[in-house]
Order: C-alpha cells, then sequence, then structure tokens
C-alpha cells in the first residue's frame, strides 16, 4: 500500500511539472501559472498544496540547479561532462579549466556537440570497466586522457551568502569520482544558512555551538560549510583514504577542529542513539551499497529505514535539521519524503520540510538529473 501511495503522489509530481509548475531562476524555484489544454483530472491549483489521493495536503517537489558549477556543452549517447570548475580553481596549474567527462545512466541521447568537438574539449574520459552494471560494481573503470594535466588539482567554492568558502582537491580516482559532487552546492547553501542560525542563537543565549553530525561524510564539502558557519563537527565515513583526503580540504581551506571518524555509519548511529547522544544538525548521503572497515555491510534498501530511525533518535527535537541525499535511481524525491516522515513519525512540530531533485543544467539548458533530496527544520 505505501509503494502504491509513493507511484500514486509521484504521478501528481510529475503532472505538476509538466503543467509549469516552476522554473529556475538563479538557484530559486520561481511559480509559473500555465493555461491547461484541458481540465487537469487531479483538482489543484498552481502554487499551493496539492491534495493526494488519500486525503493528506503535499508540496510538490522543488528542483535546484547547481550555480556556482556549470557542465559544458553536451548530455548525449550515456555520456556527461562535469565542465571542471572554470576560474575559481587558482591552483589549477595555468589552466582555467579542467573538464571530465563522466559516464551517467541519467543522461539524454540526443547530441548537442558532435563527437569531434567533444573530443576536442576534454582532458580525460572515464571508461568503464567490465564490473559496470553490476550491483556494487557501477563505478569501476579506469581515465583515458587525452590532454596534459595533473593529477590532482583544487577548486574553491565561493558561496552565495557571505562566510560560505571553502576549498577541495579534486583527483581521478579509479572508482570514477573527482572529489566533488558540484550539484551537492545547494545543499551546502542550506547547511550553511541553518548552522549559521543555530549558531546566532546560541551565541545570543549564551549556549555552546551547535553540534552537526556528517553521516557517509566523502571528501567533507558538507562538512566544511557547516564548519564555516561556526558547527562544531564531526565528519564521519568507513573509509580512512577518504577521511584523510577531506583533513586536507579543511587544511586547504583554513579550517580547523573537526572531529574525523572511520567508522561503520550505521554501527555509529546505533550507539550514539544508545548513548543518547544529540546533534543539532545530521547530515546523510548514504550509497547504494558499501562497505564498513570492518566488513560490515551496507545496502541503501535493506538499512536505510533503520538509519532514519536512528537518526531520528539523535536529532535534537528543536533547534536542528536534517538534509538526506540519495543517489539510487530506484528513489524519488516523493518517496524519499515518505520515507522521512514514517522514520521520524513527525510527532514534533517542524518548521519545514522540503523534497525534491538536484540537477546540473548544461550551457545548451538541459538538467541532468542527479540524486534527490530531503531537508527537515525543526
Amino acid at each position: 500500500v505505501l509503494i502504491g501511495i509513493a507511484e500514486e503522489t509521484r504521478v501528481v509530481v510529475v503532472i505538476l511539472f509538466e503543467r509549469g509548475y516552476l522554473q529556475i531562476r538563479n538557484n530559486v524555484p520561481v511559480t509559473v501559472k500555465k493555461a491547461a489544454k484541458s481540465k487537469p483530472t487531479i483538482p489543484q491549483i498552481i502554487g499551493t498544496p496539492v491534495i493526494a489521493a488519500d486525503g493528506i495536503p503535499f508540496d510538490p517537489a522543488e528542483i535546484y540547479v547547481a550555480g556556482q558549477f556549470e557542465i559544458f556543452a553536451r548530455v548525449s549517447c550515456g555520456t556527461a561532462v562535469v565542465d571542471g570548475f572554470r576560474k575559481e580553481c587558482e591552483l589549477c596549474a595555468a589552466r582555467d579549466q579542467i573538464r571530465v567527462a563522466l559516464t551517467s545512466r541519467s543522461a539524454f541521447k540526443d547530441k548537442s556537440l558532435s563527437d569531434g568537438e567533444w573530443n576536442k574539449m576534454i582532458h580525460t574520459r572515464f571508461k568503464t570497466g567490465a564490473g559496470f552494471g553490476r550491483a556494487g560494481k557501477e563505478d569501476s573503470g579506469t581515465w583515458e586522457r587525452r590532454k596534459k594535466m595533473d593529477d590532482q588539482w583544487y577548486i574553491r567554492y565561493n558561496g552565495a551568502q557571505e562566510g560560505l568558502n571553502f576549498s577541495l582537491r579534486l583527483g581521478l580516482t579509479s572508482f570514477k569520482h573527482v572529489g566533488v559532487f558540484p550539484e551537492q552546492s545547494s545543499n551546502w547553501e542550506y547547511i550553511y544558512k541553518q548552522t549559521r542560525t543555530l549558531v546566532e542563537k546560541a551565541e545570543a543565549e549564551g549556549k555552546p555551538k551547535p553540534k552537526v553530525l556528517n553521516l557517509f561524510a566523502y571528501t567533507g564539502a558538507a562538512s566544511l560549510a557547516a564548519k564555516a558557519a561556526g558547527a562544531d563537527v564531526t565528519h564521519l565515513d568507513s573509509v580512512r583514504q577518504v577521511v584523510t583526503w577531506a583533513r586536507g580540504n579543511m587544511e586547504a581551506s583554513r579550517l580547523d577542529n573537526i572531529r574525523w571518524i572511520v567508522e561503520d555509519a550505521l554501527k555509529f548511529a546505533r550507539r550514539e542513539a544508545k548513548r543518547g547522544n544529540t546533534y543539532q544538525g545530521i547530515i546523510l548521503d548514504p550509497p547504494a551499497y558499501g562497505h564498513g572497515p570492518d566488513g560490515e555491510k551496507w545496502k541503501l534498501d535493506e538499512c536505510l529505514n533503520e538509519m532514519l530511525q536512528c537518526v531520528a533518535a539523535i536529532l535534537a527535537p528543536q533547534d536542528s535539521f536534517m538534509v538526506l541525499n540519495l543517489y539510487s535511481n530506484g528513489y524519488s524525491a516523493v518517496l524519499g519524503e515518505t520515507i522521512v516522515k514514517q522514520a521520524f513519525c513527525m510527532k514534533t512540530a517542524y518548521k519545514s520540510l522540503d523534497f525534491g531533485e538536484l540537477v546540473l543544467r548544461d550551457s545548451y539548458g538541459k538538467n541532468l538529473p542527479l540524486s534527490v533530496f530531503v531537508r527537515l527544520a525543526r
């Protein structure tokens, strides 16, 4: 029954979007009214909550475009390019740009540039290995270099809010990632804003700094956003090399005093819940598959519900926020919202519950959907 409701409400969101519910202008969703060609089958007033089949009102999902980062040129034949970060990279040798071609299952098939133009543009392309397409093996492969470039380089993120800026080291890895997911900049902005509000309130009331926990924290951009806002940050990932990478990003950003933990995220959350520890901010960006440092197995479909229940137990009931990001193609934004509501039981009041998609937009106006998010503020 739950799956049926989720699928039904997802159809509602699609109808709203196709009818022109919102556009994106400078990272801000803007309500747009369009004349309907025929009477809609679901009662709706553009710009207000929609009544779903079960009679419960919900807000349509939002779409956010990464602002400072751009993807260049083409989304074609399963290949997308992440334009590597224009003149923000002052430490990027003598180059203004490094362009990295990555595979993406969600890419469009029509071409905006020819293969010849595409190949002239990129510095390197990721070639998927034999395991691509198998569970847990989607990101295996090798890099094919087409131009001279360094193995590692830096970028500087200068956010839309004063004080939100940090440096990230990028590099070519055997698992396709380069050290940043640029579409996440929308989440960084949200984390910084929420954290600054909590920090300012704590300072005014003479209370300790708010504590922010980043689970599945990768190379730490979200941790740096929270730290730049003034929080007491705990960064957790199960891969020691990635935590070392994140520490280097902190040092390059001239920040300090982040707490580093190499551990299985679910095991840590269970223990914190038993101890009664709480955090004012919790960020989690779980993979579809993964392993803890001691061989613990993580499968998103099997573990996400328990993880969110633990998060609900350790998130402070007031003056707190949570950000959930999901990359798995099987999860819609509406389903993510449903799972969060179920895990938190929504017994306590909350200020906002937002959900939607994060995308990159290329220079031809195409949006490449990359993840879904749910953001809860109390």
